[in-house]
């Protein structure tokens, strides 16, 4: 903060008088504060009988400088600032009352100074000067701020540690749970969803300013940024919350978003996480969009075991897998359409756009190579268990199934 020279000596018998009422003045200034700023006022979060101290303090502080000719620290104003922003008050508040307070002990000085009649005006204006200068207001301002930088990353510090708790299960205690809900501004019941993210390099975001995107569709969210990820729950209540959190997600057209089923109990955020890397798992490197993992009763089975999952893939696609990857993704691809219009060849050619001809051709090839009939319902059965598990297995593994192509919306189309 920039300094003048001392203030006035010509003003020191003027401030000493005002010195010595300084406890009467503070009582008013602190009655003015409390009529003109709503903070302030009422039954405000500050009492008056802090406030008038508040004021006296700064009072003497003010004429105690200007009585004894020098410039002094700002200890009260900056205490002030420092528990302003601890309490969480608006700093246009804070500043408003040091102008109200300002003005008042300005006038109060004004007074006696026209009453002594031994002072000049180059005198008020050298006072001028010291008083915007050593202003109380600007000690407060710094403080204030500088607290409320402090106070902000303390709370993004924790933030962080109960957002890794939750997705870890450090938390299990339902209280606990309740307190790190609370916390993190997310509701106690769900239904929540987990976002999975790839960023694009250790350190970056991939969805960067995710949250307040997701806040402006009422969709609340904690995140935790990890070397390889970047992790979040969200909080899907509402009659669109989760199509409104689809939306947001759909937004980031350069991400790869893998997204767990929608739960219940934010116990179970470390299982949704596990789900949603497994759903962003599927999106292949080089690719984008917005994957959802398959909440129907086969996928949580398969994803319980990933290590098994993979052995199964491995075990029925064998020879597949050995196929170079064009023929290979077409033949799983047109597997993958085939089960979602339900063993229909003419629905699969609709998807894939060939003749359903095609499709069959491609049908009995895996049915040579898997060594499983489609007519037979339990090699369907294996069939459909080992192209779920493919479509599972772990970051990593050498092989991956093939996926279809982005719509309009930038979700992949994945059956």
């Amino acid at each position: 903060m920039s300094r003048t020279p001392p203030p006035p000596a010509a003003i020191a018998p003027v401030a000493a008088v005002l010195l010595s009422r300084a406890q009467d003045l503070g009582l008013r200034m602190a009655r003015r504060i409390r009529a003109e700023v709503g903070y302030y006022g009422g039954q405000g979060p500050v009492t008056f009988e802090e406030l008038t101290a508040s004021c006296r303090r700064n009072a003497e502080l003010v004429f105690g400088q200007l009585a004894d000719g020098c410039t002094g620290a700002m200890e009260p104003a900056q205490e002030t600032g420092r528990r302003a922003a601890r309490e969480g008050a608006p700093l246009g508040e804070l500043l408003h009352a040091y102008r109200v307070g300002s003005e008042f002990l300005w006038s109060e000085l004004a007074a006696e100074a026209r009453a002594a009649g031994a002072v000049t005006a180059d005198t008020i204006v050298a006072l001028a000067a010291w008083w915007v200068n050593e202003g109380l207001a600007a000690a407060a301002s710094d403080a204030y701020r500088e607290t409320a930088s402090e106070l902000l990353l303390q709370r993004d510090r924790e933030r962080s540690v109960l957002v890794e708790a939750l997705f870890t299960g450090a938390l299990t205690d339902r209280t606990t749970l309740w307190e790190a809900a609370d916390a993190l501004g997310l509701p106690t019941e769900g239904p929540f969803v987990v976002v999975a993210a790839g960023v694009p390099a250790p350190g970056r975001e991939g969805l960067p300013g995710i949250e307040p995107r997701l806040l402006a569709e009422q969709v609340r969210s904690a995140w935790r940024l990890l070397p390889d990820l970047q992790i979040g729950v969200l909080a899907t209540r509402g009659p669109d919350g989760d199509e409104a959190a689809l939306r947001v997600l759909g937004g980031f057209a350069a991400s790869r978003v893998g997204l767990s089923p929608a739960y219940r109990a934010l116990r179970d955020t470390p299982r949704a996480l596990r789900q949603a890397r497994l759903a962003l798992a599927r999106v292949p490197k080089g690719a984008t969009g917005v994957v959802r993992f398959d909440d129907g009763p086969l996928a949580p089975l398969v994803a319980a075991a990933p290590e098994e999952a993979a052995r199964i893939a491995q075990a029925v696609f064998a020879r597949v897998l050995e196929l170079p990857p064009e023929e290979r993704g077409r033949l799983l691809e047109t597997l993958e359409q085939w089960y979602a219009a339900g063993g229909s060849a003419a629905g699969a050619a609709r998807q894939l756009y060939c003749h359903r001809n095609t499709v069959r051709y491609r049908l009995r090839r895996l049915e040579e190579l898997t060594g499983r009939s489609l007519r037979d319902p339990r090699a369907v059965a294996e069939l459909s268990v080992a192209l779920q598990a493919l479509r599972l297995v772990p970051p990593g593994a050498e092989y991956r199934v093939p996926h279809g192509n982005l719509d309009q919306s930038g979700l992949l189309q994945v059956p």
